[in-house]
């Protein structure tokens, strides 16, 4: 007996039981992730109290790690949501690319292994946003009504823009967006079954912008690491590796589409122009040289003992007109790829605009 009309709309729209299944597999990934931030938190605790973190300098008043324990916690929860960014784009690019001739390393598995570490990246970085909060209630609680005060740091912490004032109104406008669109991007594999496959893959490659505006607002605005030259340094060393993984992914992608051939038959099929695949390719060369030159040089143009550093940079206007170009360039890709409507008793082919089926869709984890 086939299903009411309504549920298999429902169905169709968001993979629920989908969803569901990862929460689930995401449950030891998650658990690892809460003893990392714990260890994470000890450390920023101890290095408060013998006086060598580097915040103390900027945030003289948060010397007692006891009075403002919710904002060491929401710095604990920061770093360990960058380093599970850092596992899920690894395997998000291994997933996509050629994969190493490893058995234990199936296609399946490195599936699973990303999709639950983006969920709990996606919850690492919520608990962020939420400690956050806890500490800017902590910290103002005796200078106006809790009420009022709760209305508007509820603005401030969650609302892109919200927070107008130092340097937070650069560095939390920058990881509000990244965490937004971690949801966004993220959450869409559980809607290919209406978007088709192929649009999802798009859409999902945006992904990346994510990642980069998480290492931008930790790097560039974390009090942790403000004047710690040495260890920021090593931080934008460990971005080499993934940037050569991309490029690699590029140069060898496991979609005979996706294959960069300046000659040879042309293929209609092909999801993006000879030029948009190129420039991608040289994007990611270019981003591993300029690495190598802020790794080299130990300049990244982020905060220096020096008291006469720069203020943050850009301007909050640069950032939104930038939002609204990475916008329209999604909404660009929905039109180009989107499903074209079958007429009615015709059996469904899963295709886009310009005509290509969308049958590799990737292979569900058991």
């Amino acid at each position: 007996m086939p299903p009411p009309p309504g549920r298999q709309r429902t169905a169709k729209r968001f993979d629920w039981a989908g969803l569901k299944a990862d929460l689930r597999g995401a449950i030891p990934d998650a658990s690892l992730a809460l003893v990392i931030t714990g260890l994470i938190f000890w450390l920023l605790w101890a290095r408060i109290e013998n006086g060598s973190s580097p915040s103390l300098r900027i945030m003289p008043p948060f010397e007692t790690p006891s009075e403002y324990w919710w904002y060491w916690l929401c710095q604990a929860f920061g770093w360990s949501a960058m380093l599970w960014a850092y596992i899920t784009v690894v395997f998000g690019l291994l997933r996509s690319g050629s994969r190493p001739p490893w058995r234990w390393m199936s296609a399946a598995r490195v599936e699973k292994w990303h999709r639950t570490t983006s969920l709990t990246t996606i919850g690492l970085m919520f608990l962020r946003m939420a400690t956050f909060y806890g500490a800017e209630l902590q910290t103002n609680f005796e200078n106006q009504p809790m009420g009022e005060l709760a209305r508007e740091t509820l603005v401030k912490v969650f609302v892109p823009g919200g927070y107008a004032t130092g340097t937070g109104r650069i560095a939390i406008l920058i990881g509000l967006l990244a965490f937004y669109l971690a949801i966004v991007l993220g959450l869409a594999f559980y809607i290919r079954q209406t978007t088709g496959s192929r649009l999802w893959r798009a859409l999902h490659r945006f992904i990346i912008a994510v990642y980069v505006l998480s290492i931008w607002h930790t790097l560039m605005f974390g009090t942790n690491v403000w004047y710690e030259g040495s260890f920021r340094t090593f931080v934008w060393a460990l971005q080499m590796p993934l940037a050569a993984l991309l490029l690699l992914r590029l140069l060898t992608p496991a979609r005979p589409s996706e294959q960069l051939r300046l000659r040879g038959p042309r293929r209609e099929s092909r999801p993006l122009p000879l030029t948009a695949r190129l420039a991608g390719r040289l994007a990611a060369a270019g981003t591993i040289a300029g690495l190598a030159v802020v790794v080299i040089s130990g300049a990244d143009g982020g905060r220096s003992g020096d008291a006469h550093s720069a203020g943050p940079w850009p301007e909050r206007w640069v950032i939104w007109v930038g939002l609204l170009v990475f916008t329209l360039a999604l909404v660009a890709v929905v039109h180009r790829l989107r499903p074209v409507p079958r007429p009615a008793g015709r059996k469904r082919k899963d295709t886009t605009a310009d005509g290509e089926r969308t049958a590799d869709e990737p292979q569900r984890a058991s």
